[in-house]
């Protein structure tokens, strides 16, 4: 039970303080007129003046409550590093119990794992989080088992209790690690780009040590090893050796003594794009589906079109004097035997052999194809004739011999079987509908090597595909493409076909038609593998310690088969399945809960000196226990303290009025009486 005296007015303060002033006023006026009775009548006011306060006893019966004491424990991944997860484990284990053991005190444990998304250790977060759902006023104090290295400092909740920090570092405790930074997501083909590199020591690292081994792979290729400054920030050009996905690993070995080797290892993904296409359009003659070739490489601003064509052919005899026909002679030889590896694309639309180009320039557009060029064939009527550019150098190189028969009759262009598995032609007809409209001549030709994605007439071939040497070809047999970008019957997927067409013959990697890629979020893999083929075997996924998995791939769309797998580290993972192999990186490419592993307790010093609290190591054993008064330093050498709330829980209240109304009449009546009865002696 405890007592106090409490007030609750019956007027408003100010009424009660002007009723006062009144009263005083009175008492003065009493005073200078040397009235007797002025003490009585005095005493009078004054207990008008109390009664109006409303004075009261209160009592309360009370019921004491614990204190609350925070253990908030980092599970996080740096915590891992050596012992540190069974000190942690054994120091909270013996704090808790030594709370428990006090009187009046109870323990709360708060665990605090790995952020999502490379987050790091959100310690603060969830210390305030645990505050919200505990009542202010009996947190008596907040005890982190922690090395320090957290990554929410500016969320500190404000503390009621002293935090102190029990760290899991020991004193000889050094680590070495790898920091790349600048690295871009995109880069472009066969220019350089440039990485920042920096290996450094932290923490009690050995002395005399100036440079340190340097391994740098590309795609899980045999790495070569480089001599590299220690702590000096070096700047290192690379390029890219192949378009799509580049995967660069940079490791440093791991030292004798060294805390951990996991920041060692840095991976970086770099995706490489062609800065500028170069494509050469060939026309052998002015038709409706010149237009359409323009408008595709026109529309892409990240091609460079040269086009020739041949307007006014040599037979033409109409008397026009040479020199009127054109301003500048063409640079032809130089075009088709000096530049044409400069081309990335020749694409020969409606052209026959008049003469314009002679066989020595064919013969080396055949040699520029063998090397790794590309050439597209945009077959018109011409290419069944006697003048047929097939006639010549490019029958080694045309997927197709021409029958000399020109269909001339409305047909729909249809997806092969083989072409449904195909990138170039699959899932046009179910992402673009199967009613397209019609063409209206078709070339026969007998196919000689390649792949036939797409049919004609009578399931004649129209779209063939071939790889010659390192490069490739492509035959359309049929000059009516145009008739879709026209909306003829509804028209078709003329820009999608063409573009994809396009891209495939320029080794896009996102077109290869065999195919094994991976595409990660967060610590899972999508294992995606393409192949013309009706059936895959498993796929080995090698692990970055070694481990051997295999997962059964499952055919989701004709061509496309697909895994899920779940990475169990951060690291480099190899996929081989058949004569097909890729890399892929798992996980960030430096961990921040590896950026900095030596404990520290710089990131919590500022919320630690506000609340009085200390710094002490795990590995100096459990500190004792005691309680201090708030305000009052709160650790010391081998001991921390809490500080007692002293809260309680109100279970009932009683009031007694100190002043009773009748108590008021009474003594009111008795003064004024007494000092009319002393003013009356006189």
């Amino acid at each position: 039970m405890t007592g106090s005296v409490i007030f609750d007015p019956l007027l408003p303060v100010w009424l009660i303080a002007v009723l006062a002033l009144l009263v005083a006023s009175g008492l003065a006026l009493a005073l200078w007129r040397g009235l007797s009775g002025w003490a009585f009548r005095a005493l009078a006011g004054l207990v008008v003046l109390g009664a109006l306060l409303g004075p009261a006893y209160q009592q309360e019966d009370r019921a004491p409550l614990s204190d609350i004491v925070l253990l908030v424990e980092d599970e996080s991944a740096s915590q891992g590093l050596g012992d540190r997860e069974t000190m942690t484990q054994s120091t909270a284990d013996a704090l808790a119990a030594r709370l428990e053991a006090r009187d009046n005190t109870e323990v709360r444990r708060v665990s605090v794992p790995d952020a999502p998304e490379n987050g790091g250790t959100l310690a603060m977060t969830a210390l305030a989080q645990a505050m919200a759902e505990e009542p202010r006023g009996r947190i008596a104090g907040v005890i982190m088992l922690s090395d320090g290295r957290i990554h929410d400092a500016d969320r500190a909740p404000d503390m009621p209790a002293p935090l102190h920090l029990l760290h899991s570092g020991r004193e000889g405790d050094w680590d070495r690690r790898l920091r790349v930074d600048n690295a871009p997501a995109f880069a472009i083909l066969d220019e350089e780009v440039r990485l920042t590199l920096t290996i450094e020591d932290d923490g009690a690292a050995p002395d005399g040590v100036d440079e340190v081994p340097l391994d740098i792979s590309i795609d899980g290729e045999e790495p070569r090893r480089f001599s590299v400054p220690l702590g000096e920030e070096m700047t290192l050009p690379l390029t890219l050796p192949h378009g799509g996905r580049n995967v660069l690993q940079f490791t440093t070995p791991m030292a004798e003594g060294e805390l951990t080797d996991r920041n060692n290892t840095a991976l970086v993904q770099i995706n490489g794009v062609r800065d500028r296409l170069s494509v050469l359009l060939v026309s052998g003659q002015p038709h409706p589906g010149t237009r359409t070739w323009r408008n595709l490489l026109k529309s892409d601003s990240s091609v460079d079109l040269v086009h020739f064509t041949i307007l006014r052919p040599p037979e033409k005899q109409d008397g026009v004097p040479v020199r009127e026909l054109s301003l500048i002679a063409f640079p032809t030889r130089e075009l088709f035997l000096e530049k044409v590896d400069d081309f990335d694309l020749i694409i020969f639309d409606r052209y026959r052999r008049r003469g314009i180009l002679p066989s020595i320039y064919l013969e080396n557009i055949r040699q520029y194809v063998e090397k790794g060029g590309a050439v597209l064939l945009a077959a018109g009527p011409d290419f069944a004739g006697a003048e047929s550019i097939y006639r010549g150098p490019f029958e080694e190189l045309v997927p197709a011999r021409p029958t000399a028969r020109v269909v001339e009759e409305g047909y729909r262009p249809d997806v092969t079987d083989l072409g449904e598995r195909h990138p170039v032609t699959a899932g046009l007809e179910r992402d673009f509908g199967a009613e397209w409209g019609r063409w209206m001549r078709q070339i026969e030709v007998t196919p000689t090597g390649g792949d036939v994605v797409m049919s004609g007439v009578g399931d004649r071939p129209l779209l063939m595909l071939d790889r010659v040497g390192e490069g490739r070809v492509a035959l359309l047999a049929s000059d009516h493409a145009w008739l879709w970008g026209r909306g003829f019957e509804g028209g078709g997927p003329q820009l999608e076909l063409l573009r994809r067409l396009a891209h495939w013959m320029m080794k896009e990697p996102e077109l290869e038609e065999e195919a094994l890629w991976a595409e990660a979020t967060g610590q899972q893999m999508r294992v995606i593998r393409r192949s013309l083929s009706d059936e895959v075997g498993p796929v080995t996924i090698t692990t970055p310690s070694g481990e051997v998995v295999e997962r059964d791939l499952e055919e989701v769309s004709p061509g496309r088969f697909e895994t899920l797998y779940d990475g169990p580290e951060i690291g480099l993972y190899r996929l081989e399945n058949g004569e097909e192999s890729a890399v892929i990186g798992l996980g960030p490419a430096a961990p921040v809960e590896f950026e900095r592993t030596i404990a520290s307790d710089a990131a919590l010093r500022p919320v630690i000196d506000a609340t009085n609290g200390g710094v002490q190591a795990m590995a100096d054993g459990v500190p004792r226990i005691r309680e201090v008064r708030e305000g009052r330093p709160a650790a010391g050498r081998g001991w921390i303290g809490i500080t007692p709330r002293g809260a309680y829980e109100t279970m009932s209240v009683s009031q007694m009025a100190l002043l009773p109304p009748w108590l008021v009449l009474l003594l009111v009546s008795g003064l004024i009486l007494a000092g009319w009865l002393r003013e009356g002696r006189r």
